[in-house]
């Protein structure tokens, strides 16, 4: 084809092109091909536009003339009908491989893809070091100075509000990096080489490791410096539920960018969604102070179940009084009265917390299915 999309020949190549060669040298004033020529450069030079010009012919035009051009056509009509007692042809499947192939291959690429973004993943792990020391060096051991309600506080909000700004930050940073990655995903789509499917839950499944090395980073400094108590089933559920919390905010980012059209859309919902997590967190306002025709939306709210584990799993079972609003109160009667928050329901809350990606990752994945944003 000649530039603009018009064909200039169209039928065999031959031995060493030498229909090509014939067709083109019968035109008159095609200079003929030199010995030791390539082919498909002396084909690019004669037909060029300069070339057109100085001849005063345009090839596309006297292709269209051409008993070349009907004789192919002839060809295609002949081919077009099928022989007798003869099947259509059908596929099962679209694509070649089946699901587990097309997982593999995959998650092949986009550990291929991580490993070559280096200021992504940098940038995150870089980030949690800035808000643990920042949290660290701000409540530098005050995790056991709890004399009243104002302590309490305290320490609680520098555990929930360091992870939650963790979380936010991921989502707010995935969103460009995975938005490059979908149009990838739209052309090989297209192409047959996988399903949306698999790209999803390969997408999903290499933030894992990469969110594990940052809250393990983030624990590691975090924990000792605010001065938390050193205990194995306490140190272990704060690592679960930043990691679970962490995840869910990269998950929400995937989520939303399959969902929108561009970045800027994206990053404008994923504002919203930040905002509205640490609204109905129950920290700002706690759980049994929320009006009832809106406490669904504390239920739905990931960040609620991450406070929850949060506070229950490290102050759950401490018995210490404080002074609390002009009372005298052990610190786990204050949880369960100001938040609502018990140690019995821990099990259900470590439940919640893991199926939060989950979710997030199945509504990514029908996102991918069912919405294309491509613009050709």
């Amino acid at each position: 084809m000649k530039s603009g999309g018009k064909i200039i020949y169209n039928g065999p190549i031959g031995e060493r092109s030498c229909k090509v060669i014939e067709y083109f040298e019968k035109i008159s004033g095609v200079p003929k091909i030199k010995n030791n020529c390539n082919p498909a450069t002396w084909m690019l030079d004669v037909t060029s536009k300069s070339m057109e010009f100085q001849l005063s012919i345009d090839f596309a035009t006297m292709y269209e003339k051409s008993s070349l051009r009907r004789d192919m056509e002839e060809l295609v009509e002949q081919l077009s009908i099928p022989l007798p007692n003869s099947e259509d042809l059908c596929f099962s499947n679209r694509f070649p491989q089946n699901g587990w192939i097309q997982l593999k291959a995959c998650l092949w690429k986009q550990n291929i893809t991580y490993w070559r973004s280096p200021q992504y993943n940098w940038m995150r792990i870089v980030m949690a070091i800035i808000f643990a020391l920042v949290f660290g060096v701000l409540f530098w051991k005050h995790a056991k100075i709890l004399n009243n309600e104002q302590d309490l506080l305290n320490v609680f909000g520098a555990m929930y509000m360091g992870v939650i700004n963790l979380g936010a930050f991921n989502d707010q940073l995935i969103i460009p990096f995975s938005t490059v990655e979908r149009t990838v995903m739209y052309r090989e789509k297209f192409a047959g080489m996988y399903s949306s499917w698999s790209y999803s839950f390969a997408q999903a499944a290499i933030e894992i490791p990469y969110v594990f090395i940052q809250v393990l980073v983030y624990t590691l400094i975090v924990y000792p410096s605010i001065g938390y108590y050193w205990t194995a089933h306490k140190l272990l559920w704060f690592f679960y539920t930043a990691f679970c919390s962490v995840l869910s905010y990269v998950y929400v980012g995937l989520l939303l960018v399959s969902l929108t059209p561009n970045v800027e859309v994206a990053t404008i919902f994923a504002s919203l969604f930040n905002n509205m997590q640490s609204l109905f967190s129950g920290f700002v306002l706690p759980a049994p102070r929320i009006p009832k025709w809106w406490f669904w939306l504390y239920y739905l709210s990931p960040t609620s179940w991450v406070l929850n584990a949060l506070l229950t799993s490290q102050y759950g079972n401490i018995e210490k009084e404080v002074e609390a609003f002009g009372e005298t109160k052990s610190v786990s009667v204050f949880l369960n009265d100001y938040f609502g928050f018990h140690q019995d329901n821990l099990s259900l809350v470590a439940a919640v917390l893991i199926a939060f990606p989950f979710v997030f990752v199945i509504l990514f994945s029908l996102s991918i299915e069912k919405f294309n944003f491509q613009k050709r």
